[in-house]
């Protein structure tokens, strides 16, 4: 009895001092006021996991970018190499090349987190590319949430210039193949592509200053941006409240889903682990960028069958694609055939992107706020437009390896570029008018089963003689989310429990 009264007396004494020292935080921090954060609802849709699968790898990304900071020296002054990797021994290559090779062969684990920080960097891209495609088809960009569908891009266009710039640090000759071609990317901007080349390279190709300027850009600046404008997108998904799927219960005043703490950040923390988990194996098990096998950089030499990261394939692509056009004005020459793929097709993609939620609000007049996902075949115009511009990428994607498919399958490499260009011109406006076709059909399905219901696969004879096949109504939820897609005039609560009944 004694020890009980003890012990008791014990836990009213630890709960005061937790109650007091959690009062002496409050006055310095809103400790009260973020409880609540702690039971914001968060859909559990897998859709909606695309967003964390990129927050996660930028995390691998920051720590093994950390720990290669280390070992990496962003230096161009040439050394002959002693290292481990003997059949570059005496060769002559950049300091940046040689730390590289060090960190891959000489020490531990290097070749493992090289790999990780690469794969990530994949991941990460990948990642939000999905997430924005996630946006777009289901219409989670309209209103409130058109800042957030800038930050998006914004932080999609600073990814990939990330990416670049982490890719060329090595100086390998695969890399410095793709700076050569950025250089001459640069040098066909009218006017002042002479001056931005100089400023870059600081001086004639390939210079010294670039591999320390881009080191600067790839571990302070591009990072510091990127972890400021991922602020401040998850500020306003907190704010804003994530979109849902239509359902019951679920409606553009209120959000439905497992609360932050325990159930999402159990599962968030486990989708955490996957990620790093699955990047460890894919670091392990599949060799990605062996640049001792390229060998470093020299200006007079370019690797067979040089592939950028698929990120950039696209840019890759639409050079291969532009005949050599060319236009001499007061003794200055317009290179078109590097101009329109590499500076106008990229700014034109992006232009379009930063306006699309703008045009669709002015095109459909719709000024309503959104909080419901829309699924993809009740807005076959957006729908068939995204079709057309991923069919457009994949062409470009595609064209950026055409020698290795022309080798591959021995075919006329020339012939095979005309194709490339034929689809590129047609394919777009074939999957716009396809997808449209589909979208209509499935609607109209949607429809034939809200009023005949599924189909059971029975058939029965008539009296007259004919056969007709059995139906049975959907069941509530069914009917609950065709009707709020706009399928008919949305039926009350009681309604849907008698159907589901």
């Amino acid at each position: 009895m004694l020890w009980r009264r003890s012990r008791a007396r014990a836990a009213a004494r630890a709960r005061r001092a937790t109650a007091h020292a959690a009062d002496h935080a409050d006055e310095r921090l809103p400790l009260y006021e973020g409880g609540g954060l702690l039971r914001k609802a968060f859909p559990d849709h897998w859709s909606f996991l695309l967003g964390e699968i990129a927050l996660y790898s930028f995390v691998v990304l920051l720590l093994t970018g950390v720990w290669l900071t280390l070992f990496f020296h962003p230096s161009m002054t040439e050394v002959v190499y002693h290292g481990s990797y003997r059949p570059l021994n005496g060769v002559r290559m950049s300091e940046a090349y040689e730390s590289t090779l060090d960190i891959s062969f000489d020490v531990r684990g290097g070749l493992l987190i090289r790999q990780l920080h690469h794969w990530a960097a994949l991941v990460f891209l990948a990642a939000i590319g999905l997430h924005l495609l996630r946006i777009f088809f289901t219409g989670a960009f309209r209103r409130p949430r058109e800042v957030n569908w800038l930050i998006g891009v914004t932080l999609f266009l600073l990814a990939l210039a990330e990416g670049f710039a982490g890719y060329s640090l090595p100086d390998d000759l695969l890399s410095g193949t793709g700076l050569r071609i950025a250089q001459g990317i640069m040098l066909s901007i009218p006017l002042v592509g002479t001056y931005v080349s100089f400023f870059a390279f600081g001086g004639e190709f390939p210079g010294e200053d670039l591999i320390p300027r881009l080191y600067a850009l790839h571990i302070l600046l591009l990072p510091g941006l990127l972890l400021a404008l991922i602020s401040v997108h998850l500020i306003l998904v907190f704010y804003l409240k994530h979109t849902q799927w239509a359902g019951r219960g679920r409606t553009n005043r209120n959000a439905v889903g497992k609360p932050m703490f325990p159930q999402f950040a159990a599962s968030s923390g486990g989708l955490t682990f996957m990620v790093f988990g699955v990047l460890t194996l894919l670091s392990g098990l599949a060799q990605i960028n062996p640049i001792w096998a390229y060998g470093p950089y020299r200006t007079d030499v370019v690797s067979t069958g040089s592939q950028p990261d698929w990120y950039v394939g696209f840019l890759e692509g639409s050079l291969r694609l532009v005949p050599p056009w060319e236009t001499s004005v007061a003794g200055h020459t317009v290179m078109w055939n590097v101009l329109l793929p590499a500076v106008v097709l990229p700014g034109l993609l992006f232009a379009v992107l930063y306006a699309y939620p703008f045009a669709e609000r002015w095109a459909t007049g719709d000024c309503a706020e959104h909080h419901l996902c829309d699924r993809p075949r009740d807005r076959p115009v957006r729908t068939g437009l995204g079709v057309a511009a991923l069919s457009c990428y994949g062409v470009l994607l595609a064209a950026g390896g055409n020698d290795i498919v022309a080798d591959t399958f021995r075919i006329s490499v020339n012939a095979l570029t005309w194709v490339f260009r034929i689809a590129f011109v047609l394919l777009p406006p074939l999957a716009f008018m396809v997808t449209r076709r589909v979208c209509a059909a499935l609607r109209e399905r949607d429809r034939e089963r809200l009023v005949e219901g599924e189909e059971t696969g029975e058939v029965r004879q008539t009296v007259a003689g004919g056969y007709v096949e059995g139906h049975e109504p959907l069941d509530g939820e069914r009917r609950y989310v065709l009707r709020a897609h706009g399928y008919g005039v949305e039926e009350p609560e009681s309604s849907g429990d008698e159907v589901e009944r």
